[in-house]
This record gives C-alpha cells, sequence and structure tokens, in this order.
C-alpha cells in the first residue's frame, strides 16, 4: 500500500472546483457482485486543482482463488495476492487516505457496493462521502457527437489521458482523474459553480437514463507508506507506484 504526496501549486485557470479535495478510487475484484465476490485491489489518487496529489495502491488478498476469467482479464493472480495484506488492512487504510475527500469512481454503485459491503465484513464504519460518479457526469456534460460511449478507456482516449486504463486499479483510478478533471471544468464553463449543482446533476441524469431514480450508496505483507516530489506512472509493477 503505496501514497505519494506532493505540495499543493495553483492552476493557472482556476474552476470553481479547485478547492475541493477528490478521492478518486477504482477497485479490482473476484467478480461483479458484492454478495458473491470481494476486492483484490484497491487503487486510488487524491485531486485537488486538477493534480494528483497523493497516490494510493495495494493489492488484497482475498482469501480465495480468483476465477481464472478474472485473472485473465485483470493480470492479477493468485501467487500475486498471496501475500498481500488482508482487506480489513487495506480497506482502513484507504478510508484513512480519502477522509474529509469527496470520493469519485466511474460507474460508481460499483465500487461503492463492494466498498460499502466490505466495510460491513470488516467490522468498520463507512463514512457518509458525497459521492461524484464520472460515467453519469460524462452524459451530462458530452454531448451524443463527441464520445461513442461513456466507457472509461472511450473516455480516456476523448481526453487524452496520460494514463490509459487497462483494468488495474491505480491506472483507472488515474485515468479516471484526468476525465473528471475535464469533465468538472466543461461543467464550470457551463456555469455551474458548486459540487451540489454537479451532484443534482448526476442524479438527474439517473433519472433520466434510466427512468427511475438513482442514488450512489454510498502472514501476510504489510502495507507500506511512501513519500515522494513525484506520482509513480500508472505502468508501475503491480501494487507499486514507482517514483
Amino acid at each position: 500500500m503505496r501514497q505519494l504526496w506532493r505540495n499543493r501549486r495553483a492552476q493557472a485557470d482556476p474552476s470553481p472546483f479547485d478547492l475541493i479535495d477528490f478521492a478518486i478510487v477504482d477497485l479490482e475484484t473476484t467478480g461483479w457482485a458484492p454478495e458473491e465476490a470481494t476486492i483484490t485491489e484497491i487503487g486510488a489518487v487524491l485531486v485537488c486543482g486538477g493534480r494528483v496529489r497523493a497516490q494510493f495502491s495495494s493489492l488484497v488478498n482475498p482469501g480465495s482463488a480468483i476465477p481464472e476469467p478474472v485473472a485473465v482479464l485483470t493480470g492479477i493472480s493468485d501467487a500475486m495476492v498471496a501475500s498481500a495484506p488482508p482487506l480489513a488492512t487495506v480497506l482502513a487504510g484507504f478510508l484513512s487516505f480519502a477522509q474529509g475527500c469527496v470520493l469519485a469512481a466511474h460507474n460508481a454503485p460499483f465500487d461503492i457496493a463492494f466498498l460499502t459491503a466490505a466495510c460491513k465484513a470488516c467490522d468498520l464504519p463507512w463514512p457518509e462521502f458525497q459521492v461524484l460518479d464520472t460515467v453519469e457526469l460524462a452524459h451530462r456534460v458530452l454531448g451524443e457527437e463527441e464520445v461513442a460511449d461513456c466507457k472509461l478507456a472511450t473516455l480516456a482516449a476523448h481526453f487524452n489521458t496520460r494514463i490509459k486504463p487497462r483494468h488495474r486499479a491505480l491506472p483507472d483510478a488515474l485515468a479516471t482523474a484526468d476525465v473528471l478533471t475535464a469533465l468538472l471544468r466543461r461543467l464550470a464553463a457551463t456555469g455551474v459553480r458548486t459540487l451540489a449543482e454537479a451532484v443534482c446533476i448526476t442524479e438527474a441524469v439517473c433519472i433520466n437514463s434510466e427512468g427511475g431514480t438513482t442514488q450512489p450508496e454510498g502472514g501476510a505483507a504489510q502495507p507500506q507508506v511512501e513519500l515522494s516530489a513525484q506520482p509513480g506512472p500508472g505502468d508501475a509493477e503491480p501494487g507499486l507506484s514507482v517514483q
């Protein structure tokens, strides 16, 4: 589990969202439903003013075998997680990392469902995060003529993100961070000035697109923390952030 910290620097063209701390999170899991699967990796980045200020990354020992199709998709094998910290340790570290932030994720209901289920299983309280879903935000901000869909890979290509998503938690969180920053700047240009307005917009999109109301829900190796002046690249070795 790694954290990289940077000093805050002002943006040249500030937006009304630049003073908000966002924790962008991405998970890798053993399956699609938290009732039947568990987390194998948590990656997160702290973004303020459009800049990455810190990174968090750790593999998780799921306590059971990773299904072969999932291992092929993510590249995360049983051998890789054998000496990883248990879920309770990594989850507590992530919650500390994200404390006081607005939580953001691509297809946030998926990640939030797994995180809240994990908190329940580990007997950890789930903070009352405000949550932004970049999928719903993209539906609101981008026109149909701009992108074919709102998949993370599509948006990453559209905004030319510095890191491309590849079904690993930290690279996907970094890509989502760039997408979020670009979407919020586009949103600010339309006159949206507050996070409350942005959240209302994403909730309205949920209603319009689905026809109903969808509310976001909210021997192991020991985790490590490192300080650095530079964020690690998204194509680092699994579970590591390279300086």
